[in-house]
């Protein structure tokens, strides 16, 4: 088996910066987290809160601290710089080799699709974003890592896409409708998400837009990490 992991995002229509900041790191006792903030509202002030959200875990990671308490500390940190007039979603998707599982940390009011073969869970329970008093805990989950497990965490940019025109957006259906018909990659699922995000939008997202999938899938046969980043340039402006 090996893990998989993909991520798609976009920019709300008509700004400049993602108020959504998505990090990876490797973790000291071995392993993998996917870090994904977003900060209140959208543009630059926005990014500046979710970049602070997600350097402040991160840090805490790389020095082993478990994924809950770095949450709670970037909980309080934001807290204690704005005074609790600004919040921040978190999510923490670790890989951790030690317990062969993946932990997943929310502090975030958009589900957590899980599949496990052709069952789909959806973690939707309370979970308040960060920043909103002193005492903001996450809620985590922990999940044996096997074949075909499937895991989605994204932004609520994604959940509400189309909700200003009438429309919705169904995670669950749109996931089962993928995983019914064929054995996509990761990478395929974030992007055909992201799309119909979109598309409910009229092609102008409403919000910032970022999804997550972690896919456990058949080995390729060697031992080699790999990692694949696409950044689009905007065009520069007429000199």
């Amino acid at each position: 088996m090996e893990v998989q992991i993909a991520a798609a995002k976009v920019n709300k229509y008509a700004t400049s910066e993602s108020g959504d900041t998505l990090e990876v790191i490797e973790r000291p006792n071995g392993g993998l987290s996917v870090v994904l903030a977003d900060g209140q509202t959208s543009g630059p002030g926005a990014k500046a809160i979710s970049l602070m959200v997600v350097r402040k875990v991160i840090g805490l990671l790389a020095e082993g601290v478990r994924d809950g308490a770095a949450a709670r500390a970037a909980s309080d940190a934001l807290f204690t710089a704005r005074k609790g007039k600004v919040i921040c979603t978190l999510n923490i998707v670790s890989i951790d080799l030690q317990s062969n599982t993946v932990v997943l940390t929310r502090n975030n009011p958009a589900p957590v699709l899980i599949c496990r073969g052709e069952h789909i869970d959806c973690l939707s329970e309370e979970s308040p974003p960060l920043g909103t008093s002193r005492n903001v805990r996450p809620v985590i989950t922990e999940i044996a890592i096997e074949p075909r497990l499937t895991i989605v965490v994204c932004t609520d940019g994604l959940t509400h896409a189309g909700s200003r025109r009438g429309r919705s957006m169904d995670i669950c259906t749109s996931l089962q409708a993928m995983l019914d018909e064929q054995d996509p990659s990761p990478q395929q699922i974030a992007d055909s998400l992201l799309a119909h995000a979109v598309r409910l939008d009229d092609g102008r997202p409403a919000d910032d837009i970022s999804v997550v999938v972690v896919r456990v899938m058949q080995r390729n046969g060697d031992d080699v990490r790999r990692m694949f980043v696409r950044l689009p340039i905007p065009p520069l402006p007429p000199s």
